[in-house]
C-alpha cells in the first residue's frame, strides 16, 4: 500500500470522527496538502504534510504511515505527527480566555433569574431614567 485516500486516512488516524464528516471537511477547502485545497479522493503517500482547518486554528499533521482502518487512539502517533506551530496554539488559548464567560460544569443552562441578572449587569444605567423619546413632529404642521 503505497498511497491511501485522504479522508480514509483522516478517519482512520482519528482527526475527524466519522470518513462522512472527514470528506466534508475536504469538500469545504478546510484540507490542503502542500498548500493546495484537496477532494476527498486524494491519494496521499508517507512524507505528506496535511493542513487541517479546524476554525479558529489550522492544525498541520505529517504522514509518518498509511492506514486505511480507523485505529486505537494509542497507535494513532505512529502514523502520524501532529507539526501544528506554536502561535495556532496560542490563538485557540486566547480564543479559550476570551470567549464566553465560564459557567460551573454541571449547572445547565441559565435559569430566567440568572438570565435577568446578566442582563441588568451588562445594560447601561442610561437608558432606564424615564425619559420617553416619543415625539410628535406633526404637532407643529397642524397649528400653521
Amino acid at each position: 500500500m503505497d498511497e491511501v485516500r485522504i479522508d480514509k486516512w483522516m478517519w482512520a488516524t482519528r482527526i475527524f470522527k466519522t470518513r462522512t464528516i472527514a470528506a466534508e471537511a475536504c469538500k469545504k477547502n478546510r484540507v490542503m496538502v502542500g498548500g493546495v485545497n484537496v477532494k476527498p479522493s486524494r491519494m496521499i503517500k508517507v512524507g505528506d504534510i496535511i493542513q487541517v482547518r479546524k476554525p479558529p486554528i489550522t492544525f498541520s499533521f505529517k504522514v509518518l504511515a498509511l492506514a486505511q482502518n480507523r485505529m486505537g487512539a494509542k497507535l494513532v502517533p505512529g502514523f502520524m505527527e501532529n507539526v501544528t506551530t506554536p502561535d495556532q496554539y496560542e490563538i485557540l488559548e486566547m480564543n479559550r480566555i476570551s470567549g464566553f464567560v465560564n459557567r460551573a460544569k454541571g449547572l445547565g443552562r441559565p435559569t430566567k433569574k440568572d438570565r435577568r441578572e446578566l442582563e441588568q449587569f451588562t445594560e447601561p444605567d442610561f437608558l432606564d431614567d424615564g425619559f420617553d423619546f416619543e415625539f410628535d413632529f406633526n404637532s407643529e404642521d397642524e397649528d400653521k
